[in-house]
């Protein structure tokens, strides 16, 4: 996880990390938008994708729920929809309990990870800007058991960090990443600490290797969506 929040560019510090508190949650709805292009298009467009085969009353799972942006767009979007939000940090769920506002009366907030999620079925789920800071090994797993809780057919939809991990071309991204989110330059010693940060602490994997892992954990029609600077984004079915 990502904690250094003054960092500009810094990788947005994710809901995966339960020593995500205090000061850092408070500055958390700042990064997002700053450090994501097209942030509120990609909440949008999520939404569209999932409303492709979701009812009108359908369940939703969110994994990475903590801060409650996703939430608050994906509940306005449709009225009728209930949420499990998942997240290991007590007060990023809190922060998000704050965001979603009136639409927290349909949505569980679960604290941990997706192990204490609800068995479900669910009809759609949803992780955004959280699988890079979930290391390589665990995903597997993570990805099988979201699977297994949809129903057959429903989309997933994800969105996170991923360029060639191939050199020079990791470092390329990482520096053009780190330049997008500090568009005036500002401090080189903490971009230089943003840099460090990124090469150490995520776990970023080349677009056809998410493509690939995805497959293997049981998912089909794999499509990519959204493709944004260092980001990118995939609908798949179960």
């Amino acid at each position: 996880m990502m904690r250094d929040h003054d960092s500009p560019g810094l990788p947005t510090p994710h809901k995966t990390a339960s020593a995500f508190t205090g000061d850092a949650v408070k500055s958390y709805l700042e990064g997002p938008p700053r450090q994501v292009p097209g942030l509120s298009s990609l909440h949008r467009m999520a939404t569209m994708l999932m409303a492709e085969r979701t009812p009108d009353n359908g369940r939703v799972l969110v994994l990475g729920a903590g801060g409650g942006l996703e939430l608050k767009a994906f509940a306005e979007a449709h009225a009728g929809w209930t949420f499990d939000g998942i997240d290991p940090s007590a007060d990023m769920l809190q922060l998000a309990r704050q965001v979603a506002g009136e639409h927290s009366s349909r949505i569980g907030f679960h604290q941990g990870g997706i192990d204490i999620a609800p068995e479900g079925p669910f009809d759609t789920a949803v992780c955004l800007l959280t699988f890079h800071h979930i290391p390589v090994e665990q995903r597997p797993e993570i990805l099988q058991q979201i699977r297994r809780r949809l129903k057959a057919g429903a989309p997933f939809v994800v969105a996170h960090m991923s360029f060639p991990q191939d050199e020079p071309g990791r470092s390329m991204w990482i520096d053009r990443h780190i330049a997008y989110g500090a568009p005036d330059g500002g401090d080189p010693s903490r971009q230089e600490n943003a840099r460090t940060a990124m090469r150490e602490r995520l776990h970023i994997l080349a677009p056809e290797d998410e493509e690939a892992m995805l497959r293997a954990a049981g998912f089909s029609d794999v499509s990519l969506f959204y493709a944004a600077f260092s980001f990118r984004g995939w609908v798949a079915c179960a």
